[in-house]
């Protein structure tokens, strides 16, 4: 079995995830998990960006659609 990338920061990612889910529960929409999410961020403080938009390219073509990734943390964790 392959090294975890990013063990210690995606340790810490899961437990904030599991924080937000102990405490919220679930039925709740996408957006409130996020907001949660966002929160615990600032108080841990790691760094993020939120909504980030990413071009893809066909080809050499620019599409018309996009990936917009939720989060983005320590500026190499991806999530969606």
């Amino acid at each position: 079995m392959s090294e975890l990338l990013y063990k210690d920061e995606s340790y810490l990612l899961i437990g904030i995830c599991m924080e937000v889910h102990r405490y919220l529960g679930v039925g709740f929409k996408e957006a409130v998990y996020k907001d949660a999410l966002e929160l615990e961020f600032l108080y841990n403080s790691i760094p993020f960006s939120k909504e980030t938009k990413f071009l893809i390219e066909y080809k050499g073509v620019n599409l018309k659609h996009n990936y917009r990734a939720d989060f983005i943390v320590f500026d190499c964790i991806f999530w969606k």
